[in-house]
């Protein structure tokens, strides 16, 4: 007998879905179509609402139980880690203001060679020569969309290669920092402890690098409101991206999530040319369908080794 997939399941995963995609076309909206050109008071925004929200869900919601912080040591290590996170968000919404949604999603596809190369830079792990291999897709897939993109800028292309390799070194820091059974923290607690440390660290750069931001956020406001609406909103569902990835990751296997992820991609490259009508070449897509294909096969090769 076929085993049917609890509608709770598909609910979190198109939830999943919506609070990925959402955020993303979002930020871009907001970023290039909206007068708000500001990527770090929009980041810390995005973890102010993840610092509050992040309490509600573990606090009083008791969607996991809360864990702790057990020393001066681990808050350290955590600090660490959220100075990296920050780092790669910032990058991620700077690079928004000048590339295409389709072209952001194509070169964030790259993570997999991003990790390979920290977790051999900074723990010495090596894979199998095949799953290396498979690497060489994923970054000339990267070489032959960002040689056809028709809205090619290198500042934008700078800042998302360095947010992607930032999201590739979090992942590697967090297994070396927190890798004791008594520091390991869940994704939803980490969170709870990052963000807040992420807006203290945000904030000054905020005042530093974008004075006017609240005179002219306001201004932008009394203009028309539902830029405020769309902030809100848009700081909330930065949340939800964190909560639903938890719930697929608990509610699906390691494969199932590889899979989606994949797909969730490619999606978010098609509503976005739907929605934003940037104009892409057909080489274009064939060197972001190359990229898919070798992160693929790279989930392949990993899962083969174990």
């Amino acid at each position: 007998m076929k085993t049917m997939i609890p509608w709770t399941t598909i609910w979190i995963v198109f939830s999943w879905y919506g609070s990925n995609i959402g955020v993303l076309l979002l930020n871009k909206y907001l970023l290039t179509y909206c007068g708000f050109k500001y990527p770090i008071f929009l980041t810390m925004c995005h973890m102010l609402a993840s610092s509050l929200l992040s309490y509600v869900a573990i606090a009083w919601l008791k969607v996991v139980p809360m864990q702790t912080i057990g020393s001066k040591k681990q808050f350290i290590k955590i600090f660490g880690l959220s100075s990296v996170f920050c780092f790669s968000v910032v990058l991620g919404n700077v690079s928004l203001r000048y590339l295409p949604v389709s072209f952001n999603q194509a070169i964030g596809a790259t993570t997999p060679f991003f990790t390979a190369v920290f977790a051999y830079v900074m723990m010495k792990k090596t894979e199998s020569w095949v799953t290396y291999l498979t690497l060489l897709p994923v970054v000339a897939g990267v070489i032959i969309a960002s040689g056809a993109e028709p809205s090619f800028h290198l500042f934008g292309f700078l800042m998302c290669v360095s947010a992607t390799a930032a999201r590739a070194s979090k992942s590697v820091l967090q297994a070396i920092l927190l890798s004791s059974e008594e520091e390991k923290l869940n994704s939803m607690n980490l969170l709870m402890y990052m963000a807040p440390i992420a807006v203290v660290i945000l904030l000054p750069a905020t005042l530093l690098m974008e004075r006017n931001v609240i005179a002219i956020t306001m201004a932008l406001a009394r203009k028309d409101t539902i830029v405020v609406y769309y902030l809100l909103f848009n700081s909330s569902l930065a949340y939800f991206v964190n909560l639903t990835n938890f719930l697929v990751t608990k509610h699906t296997s390691a494969l199932t999530l590889q899979v989606l992820g994949n797909a969730k991609g490619a999606v978010a490259v098609v509503v976005s040319i739907i929605i934003f009508k940037n104009p892409v070449s057909l080489m274009g897509m064939l060197g972001y369908s190359l990229t898919v294909v070798g992160v693929l096969l790279y989930n392949e090769s990993k899962k083969g080794n174990k």
